[in-house]
């Protein structure tokens, strides 16, 4: 039994005629006759009587076309809901995105996306830029935004965007060097972050071995580590971004280290299946670029 032998029988069983039935539907009388007997002889049950030159519908017609229209509404429903998905009218967008780029940097772009298609659901997790990695690649997020390169055969990358990283204090200091950088106390993200493997990168350009700096406190999140730097318990480098307020307010103090910026980079599986609203997100990341 299919869809179109469905058709065929609701067609000729609303008008009771074959023939007007096969023009409304653009097919030949033989088609829709066709259509008919196999349904009949499938199930070895007659759908019409056949009065003279006229059909009416049997018992079991009329019943089977109470069926028949409940069936090809649910189709028609489930074809309008996959055109709806093509069509950005409906459908959800699963996202990851590491704690700088989430808080300070996503939010603008994806508030004109939610403008631009308001009927695609938006759902972000936060994780660091590894977790973040990881998401995408088991399918729990379509695109992940991270701090910094991940390299993985699975995921494709490029860049959406880059951050300037500070020095911080919460007092003004004398000029940094290497000795400096030795002996302060750090204030740092978790292991795993982009902000730490950031700084760490800084400081092997340098050649200082990052196991080697003194760790006053590891920190789960940016505003933690700005707080603690704000209360006087060390240094951290931390996103341009998420200090501007604190640098405005005078809360912390920026000290002259020279850091180059680092990427902001978006993620995709290779191989999975990218959805309509993730090419639109990412039309609209580049109209920001």
């Amino acid at each position: 039994m299919t869809l179109e032998q469905l058709r065929i029988f609701v067609a000729v069983a609303e008008r009771e005629h074959m023939t007007r039935a096969a023009e409304a539907l653009g097919i030949t009388q033989s088609a829709a006759s066709a259509a008919i007997a196999a349904l009949e002889g499938r199930h070895d049950v007659p759908l019409f009587h056949r009065v003279g030159r006229g059909i009416a519908l049997t018992w079991a017609g009329h019943m089977f076309l109470e069926e028949a229209r409940a069936v090809l509404g649910r189709a028609a429903i489930a074809e309008r809901s996959l055109a709806e998905y093509h069509g950005l009218q409906r459908g959800t967008l699963r996202l990851v995105a590491s704690q700088t780029i989430a808080s300070y940097w996503l939010p603008a772009r994806l508030a004109q996306f939610r403008h631009r298609h308001p009927a695609i659901c938006v759902e972000l997790a936060i994780d660091n830029s590894e977790g973040a990695a990881a998401r995408v690649l088991d399918g729990r997020a379509e695109l992940g935004f991270v701090e910094g390169m991940i390299d993985h055969p699975a995921l494709a990358h490029w860049k959406i965007g880059e951050d300037h990283m500070l020095l911080l204090s919460g007092q003004a200091e004398e000029p940094v060097d290497d000795e400096w950088l030795r002996r302060a106390n750090w204030i740092v993200r978790e292991k795993g972050s982009g902000t730490r493997s950031s700084f760490e990168e800084v400081l092997r350009h340098r050649g200082i071995d990052p196991d080697a700096l003194t760790i006053a406190m590891t920190l789960p999140s940016n505003e933690a580590v700005c707080s603690a730097v704000e209360a006087g318990a060390g240094v951290a480098v931390l996103s341009e971004l998420v200090v501007r307020r604190a640098l405005a307010g005078g809360h912390v103090y920026k000290l002259p280290l020279s850091m180059p910026s680092r990427p902001f980079e978006a993620l995709r599986h290779k191989e999975r299946y990218r959805t309509r609203a993730a090419d639109a997100l990412i039309a609209l990341m580049k109209e920001f670029a």
